[in-house]
């Protein structure tokens, strides 16, 4: 576990990174034909991309409340989280592929995901007594500048 840095700090990236959020619901809790395959396919992409750090993954965690599991991830860039995704040989495109086989006759299950470029120059954050963290176990952690830590103070007059 990483130690926490005490006092306020800002990440700062030299290069847009692409942030990626991924979710699913389960619809029917009864119905762990359909939603089961999902849930077991994320720790398999993630162990895969553990041992394949070219592949672009800097960061991740998972997280579950209720009905619904999410992971944050963090990636050198657009292009590489998409051609891992299209990665035919990777543990994403079967398990892709089968969920769209299925999906039709499966309302067990939601998926969702969306995809940000974090732009160094636009971002925003702030970090105050926390271990590495999102961006901040991204980028540099540095002392945090101003009022906000951040690019701008959305209260100065």
């Amino acid at each position: 576990m990483s130690s926490v840095i005490a006092g306020r700090r800002q990440a700062r990236t030299e290069r847009p990174i692409a942030l990626f959020l991924i979710g699913m619901r389960i619809n029917t809790l009864w119905g762990i034909a359909g939603w089961g395959p999902v849930v077991m396919a994320m720790p398999r992409m993630l162990a895969e991309l553990k041992n394949k750090p070219e592949a672009g993954l800097l960061w991740h965690r998972q997280y579950w409340s209720g009905r619904n599991l999410m992971a944050v991830q963090y990636w050198e860039s657009m292009e590489k989280l998409f051609a891992y995704a299209h990665d035919r040989q990777g543990e994403h495109f079967p398990a892709w592929a089968a969920f769209n086989r299925r999906i039709t006759a499966n309302s067990a299950v939601g998926i969702w995901h969306e995809t940000y470029i974090i732009d160094p120059a636009t971002a925003e954050n702030i970090y105050t007594n926390m271990p590495p963290f999102g961006l901040g176990a991204v980028g540099v952690l540095a002392p945090a500048r101003g009022r906000m830590g951040g690019i701008r103070d959305p209260f100065a007059g």
